[in-house]
C-alpha cells in the first residue's frame, strides 16, 4: 500500500450511497503529511448495469462488498490525473477485464515510480481529446473533458443521468468533514495548518480562485479557460470532489463562482 495512504483503510473509510447508482469511498488523507484534505473514490453504476470507478482508493473487503452490492460488473477504472492513480494496480488485478482510462504522462510516471504495470486502454492527450471515445455504453452516460491546460492533466466527468460532476484536483470543497469523520483526533496532519488551508480552499474563498488562476491553470491558461467554459455548459447540480465534502446540490452555481475569472476570460477570447 502506498505510504501516503492510511494504514488502516477499513477502519477509517466512509462508504456512502449518494444514490442507488453512486457510492462514494471517503477516507482521511493529509497532503504533504500536514494538510488534511481527505481523499475520495467514486463508484458509479451506468444505466447498462456496468460499473465505473473514478479515482480508486484502497480496495478493502468493504469496498469489494460495495462493488458487489452495485452488481459487481466493474468495467471501467479511471485515473483522473497524474496524482490519483496509486491504487489502479490492485483494481486492475481484481477486475482484469476493466478498461483503464487516464491522461497522457501517467503511464510514464508510473513506470518511473516502479508502480504496477497496468495496461491503459484509453489515454487522453492534448491532440486526441476532442475525438476520444470510450465506448457506446460509457459514452451514453457521461460527458467528459480532458483539461490539458491543468498542471496535473485533469479529466472531469459528468454523469448525465443524475446531473453529477465528478472531479479530482480541479477544485476543493474543504473542510474534509466526512473524510475525517472516522479518523479520530490522533490522525495524521496538523490541525492548525489544516484550519488555515481549509479557509483558503473552501468554495467561498477568493484564495481558491487565486490558487487555480495562478497555479493550477498556469501551464496553459487559455486552454484551461476553454475547458472550463465547455464544462460550464453541462447540466449538473451535484459535484463529487476528491478533496473535501460532496456538494450535494447547487453545484453549478458554485462552479461558476469558483471559476468566474476563467469563464470571463473564455468569453473574451
Amino acid at each position: 500500500m502506498p505510504n501516503i495512504a492510511p494504514s488502516n483503510p477499513s477502519e477509517v473509510m466512509v462508504i456512502r450511497k449518494l444514490s442507488p447508482n453512486i457510492t462514494t469511498l471517503s477516507l482521511p488523507f493529509a497532503r504533504f503529511g500536514k494538510l488534511r484534505v481527505g481523499g475520495r473514490g467514486t463508484i458509479i453504476r451506468l444505466r447498462s448495469g456496468a460499473l465505473a470507478v473514478f479515482s480508486p482508493v484502497a480496495l478493502t473487503p468493504e469496498v469489494k462488498d460495495a462493488v458487489n452490492a452495485l452488481g459487481g460488473n466493474l468495467r471501467y477504472v479511471i485515473a483522473p490525473d497524474l496524482q490519483h492513480h496509486l491504487f489502479i494496480g490492485p483494481w486492475h488485478q481484481e477486475y482484469p477485464e476493466a478498461k483503464v482510462i487516464g491522461p497522457e504522462g501517467l503511464a510514464e510516471k508510473r513506470a518511473s515510480q516502479k508502480n504496477e504495470d497496468v495496461p491503459f486502454t484509453h489515454i487522453f492527450t492534448k491532440d486526441n481529446a476532442k475525438d476520444m471515445k470510450i465506448d457506446p455504453e460509457f459514452d451514453a452516460d457521461f460527458d467528459y473533458e480532458y483539461i490539458d491546460g491543468h498542471i496535473s492533466n485533469e479529466l472531469v466527468l459528468n454523469y448525465r443521468p443524475e446531473k453529477t460532476l465528478i472531479e479530482a484536483d480541479l477544485m476543493y470543497s474543504l473542510p474534509a468533514t466526512e473524510q475525517y469523520s472516522r479518523a479520530g483526533r490522533a490522525t495524521e496532519g496538523s490541525e492548525f495548518l489544516s484550519k488555515i488551508f481549509t479557509s483558503i480552499q473552501s468554495t467561498s474563498s477568493v484564495w481558491q480562485k487565486r490558487l487555480i488562476w495562478y497555479g493550477a491553470s498556469s501551464k496553459d491558461r487559455p486552454a484551461f479557460n476553454k475547458s472550463i467554459a465547455r464544462i460550464e455548459k453541462w447540466d449538473f447540480d451535484r459535484i463529487v470532489v476528491c478533496h473535501g465534502d460532496v456538494i450535494e446540490s447547487g453545484g453549478k452555481g458554485i462552479f461558476q463562482k469558483v471559476f468566474e475569472w476563467h469563464l470571463q476570460a473564455a468569453q473574451k477570447s
